[in-house]
C-alpha cells in the first residue's frame, strides 16, 4: 500500500491510498502485475473443459512448451504444432498456430479440435504450484501439470509418429500405444515392435546410439502392427542411428532421415 506525506508548515499529513472513498478495485491491469513464470517447463494437458464438459486427454503426448521471445510448441495429441504466445502479466496471447497435418483416429482427433480451438486467442492464466489453468473468454478451460525432463536411460518410451525426412506420418491404424522400448543403465533394451516384444542391447555414444541383434518373438500380427514393426526393426537394426532428446520428446533417425518419434510415458 503506497503512503504520501504532504507536509504543512507545522503538520505532517498522511494520506493512505486506496482508502474509502476512492475508486477502482485496486487489483491493476495485466500490465500492472509480473508475467505469470510459464516459460521454460513442460506443460502436460491433463483435462479439457468445452461447454461445461470436462474431458481427460485421451493420451499423454498433449503438451504446451512456452518459450522466452513469443513463441510457444506443443502438440494437440496427435499434431505438433508451433504459436505466438505473449505473455503479459495474467494473461497470454496466443495466435499463428500452425500444425502438423497427420491424420489421427477417434478421440484424438475430436480432443485435438477442441483443444487447438481452445488454445487461441487470450487466456486467463492461473498458476496453482504445479498445475496451470488457462481460461478462454467464453469460459472453456485446459488444465495442465508441469512435468521435469525425461532422461534417455530408464524411461519407457512410446512411439508416436513415423519420421521421413522433415515429414513425420501418423502410424498405422490401430497401432497407437502399442509400439515401445525402454533402455537400463546395464546398457541392455527392451520393448515392442506393434505386436512382438523385443530384447536386446544398445551402446550409446554422443548423439548415437547402435543396437545389438535383436531378438524378437515371433506371433501372427495384422497388416498394419507389420507395416509398423518393419519400419521400426528396420531403424534399431540399420547401424548407428542419431537420437535427439528434447525434454519429454525422442526422435531415433537413420541417416536417410527415416526413423520415428516417441514421447515419455513415465519417469
Amino acid at each position: 500500500m503506497r503512503t504520501t506525506k504532504i507536509l504543512l508548515p507545522a503538520l505532517a499529513v498522511v494520506l493512505l491510498a486506496g482508502c474509502a472513498g476512492g475508486s477502482g478495485s485496486g487489483t491493476g491491469s495485466s500490465k500492472d502485475r509480473p508475467d505469470i513464470p510459464v516459460t521454460g517447463a513442460h506443460w502436460s494437458v491433463d483435462t479439457l473443459t468445452v461447454d461445461g464438459g470436462k474431458t481427460t486427454a485421451p493420451v499423454p503426448t498433449a503438451y504446451v512448451e512456452f518459450e522466452s521471445g513469443g513463441r510457444a510448441k506443443g502438440n494437440f495429441g496427435c499434431n505438433h504444432f508451433t504459436a505466438t504466445a505473449t505473455v503479459e502479466g495474467d494473461t497470454i496471447t496466443v495466435s499463428e498456430v500452425a500444425m502438423t497435418e497427420m491424420a489421427c483416429e477417434e478421440p484424438v482427433r475430436s480432443f485435438e479440435d477442441g483443444f487447438r480451438e481452445t488454445f487461441t486467442g487470450r487466456l486467463d492464466a492461473r498458476l496453482d504450484g504445479d498445475r496451470l489453468t488457462l481460461t478462454a473468454p467464453d469460459g472453456d478451460t485446459i488444465a495442465l501439470t508441469e512435468q521435469p525432463a525425461a532422461p534417455l536411460v530408464g524411461t519407457t518410451w512410446s512411439v508416436d509418429s513415423l519420421l521421413d525426412g522433415e515429414t513425420a506420418s501418423s502410424l498405422p491404424a490401430g497401432t497407437r500405444g502399442k509400439a515401445h522400448l525402454t533402455i537400463a543403465d546395464d546398457g541392455s533394451v527392451r520393448g515392442a515392435l506393434g505386436c512382438n516384444s523385443f530384447s536386446g542391447t544398445v551402446k550409446t555414444e554422443g548423439d548415437k546410439l547402435t543396437f545389438g541383434p535383436l531378438a524378437v518373438t515371433r506371433k501372427m500380427c495384422t497388416k498394419p502392427e507389420m507395416e509398423l514393426e518393419q519400419q521400426l526393426y528396420g531403424t534399431l537394426s540399420s547401424g548407428p542411428v542419431t537420437f535427439r532428446l528434447q525434454h519429454r520428446a525422442l526422435t531415433v533417425t537413420e541417416p536417410d532421415g527415416s526413423g520415428f518419434a516417441a514421447h515419455a510415458t513415465s519417469k
